[in-house]
């Protein structure tokens, strides 16, 4: 598998995408007026603590104030009653583990992580870890003896993580890392008692965060389109990740950067509700402020053999689809997919082998649960920031973001409605009905006969007069 990383600059915002094989994974966008807080560091002044719900709200200086739970304070299987942790008044070093999402404010916790490109400082906790994704056993041990060597030399407390960046580097690379970690984390104590410091440490902009992260063999090259950010990431480079240098590579071509690689298109389409399958099948995304539910359909697919045969591939098909729909849409919480009912227990078994397949790459954490007894495939996912719908739109101001508008027909009934109510109140010579054009175009045409009998009910003229800046739902009727 081939990577790369774009990166997008323009006046007030910046985008990276990660492509793996030519096809866009992920997308991360930075605005300069909401940039994401995560990993920022935070002197934080505890305004209320709710043992009710075993949390406390801080204010680190944002609009709304953050939520620190007992769990995210320290790490026991059973945390101590938040009245015992922390106390109004009392200020906290803290770091963002999410961003303000909707009306809820930053999670915070006091479980603080540093990273580098290669290790990650956890100076509240003990202990050594390794990434996950760093399957070869001795590759392991290897990393976990040079880092509890190196942590010894430094005389450094707190534990560390060997990030998977680390597979294979040399003690040199580790132990620069380490050096980089600990003035750092000097840097933030320094600033912490600083009384009138809010903000102590700042993540690094996005260009430089997806170089860090998402670097590594496997990435062919990073392309950048702006000559400023190009010379920044090189500086970066060269400081702290000279191996990544020679693949950084300005673009100047006169084609944007992201709609030559068809960037922008996928973008536009993870926005849609339809997701089309190559079979022919289609799944449908319904985003919600509690949950994300995801619907898949055989739409034009028959299959070859039989409804069971049909709807396993379909099935099979839509598993990866919804995997990389996930990680390319970042929706977390709370997913229930609805697959198509399949009445084989072996096929309903490895379509779940293939979802949690599909899931693997997604950094992300995931954790799928068997299917429902309703058919349903319940699952979560960790969300840290924003979806790129959430992001990049608002709520529909005609509808409010129901998704759905009154029909035409309905609209009819409640002029009818009003029109009685009014004419009923007040004596006056005739009524105007104010309303959309298609709302107009049905009282003349099907409702021709109630709106006559209407016009002798109320014993008074009717008047009809199209608005086409008024939504479908909306109308007036005036008294003239």
């Amino acid at each position: 598998m081939t990577r790369e990383v774009l990166v997008n600059v323009t006046p007030r915002e910046m985008r990276a995408a990660l492509l793996e094989n030519g096809a866009l994974q992920e997308i991360y966008i930075e605005r300069a007026g909401h940039r994401g807080i995560v990993g920022n560091l935070y002197a934080g002044r505890v305004t209320r603590v709710l043992p009710g719900m075993q949390a406390a709200f801080l204010d680190i200086g944002l609009a709304r104030n953050a939520f620190l739970h007992a769990a995210d304070i320290e790490s026991r299987p059973e945390p101590r009653p938040i009245a015992e942790l922390v106390r109004p008044g009392e200020t906290l070093l803290v770091q963002v583990l999410k961003d303000p999402l909707g009306t809820k404010g930053a999670r915070l916790t006091r479980q603080v992580s540093l990273p580098s490109r290669f290790l990650v400082y956890t100076p509240f906790a003990e202990g050594i870890g390794i990434s996950t994704r760093i399957g070869d056993e001795a590759e392991r041990e290897r990393l976990r003896t040079l880092v509890r060597d190196l942590a010894a030399t430094y005389g450094m407390g707190g534990g560390y993580i060997a990030r998977t960046a680390a597979e294979g580097v040399p003690l040199e690379a580790l132990a620069a890392d380490m050096l980089y970690l600990s003035r750092l984390w000097e840097h933030i104590r320094q600033r912490a008692s600083d009384a009138g410091a809010c903000l102590l440490h700042e993540e690094l902009p996005l260009s430089l965060r997806v170089l860090r992260d998402e670097f590594g063999p496997d990435v062919v090259r990073v392309l950048v389109d702006s000559d400023l950010e190009y010379a920044r990431m090189r500086a970066f480079a060269d400081a702290f990740m000279p191996e990544a240098g020679p693949g950084i590579e300005q673009y100047g071509g006169p084609r944007p950067l992201f709609a030559l690689h068809g960037v922008e298109e996928e973008i536009a389409r993870a926005l849609e509700r339809k997701v089309p399958l190559k079979s022919g099948g289609y799944i449908v995304i319904d985003q919600t402020e509690a949950m994300t539910t995801i619907d898949v359909n055989t739409g034009a697919y028959v299959g070859y053999s039989n409804q069971e045969d049909t709807s396993y591939r379909t099935n099979l098909e839509a598993a990866v689809a919804i995997a990389h729909q996930l990680r390319l849409r970042n929706l977390g919480g709370i997913i229930i997919i609805d697959f198509i009912d399949m009445a084989s227990g072996a096929h309903r078994e490895q379509l779940m082998v293939a979802l949690r397949g599909a899931l693997a790459a997604d950094r992300a954490q995931t954790q799928v649960v068997s299917v429902s007894a309703l058919g349903l495939v319940e699952m979560t996912r960790k969300r840290t920031r924003e979806s790129l719908e959430h992001l990049l739109c608002d709520a529909c101001p005609t509808c409010e973001g129901r998704g759905f508008l009154k029909s035409v027909e309905t609209v009819c009934h409640e002029v009818y409605r009003e029109v009685l109510r009014q004419s009923r109140q007040f004596n006056v010579g005739q009524v105007v009905v104010l309303a959309h054009p298609e709302v107009i175009e049905r009282l003349l045409d099907e409702e021709a006969e109630v709106l006559a009998a209407m016009e002798q009910q109320v014993n008074k003229p009717l008047r009809l007069q199209a608005e086409a800046l008024y939504a479908r739902d909306q109308f007036d009727v005036v008294l003239a």
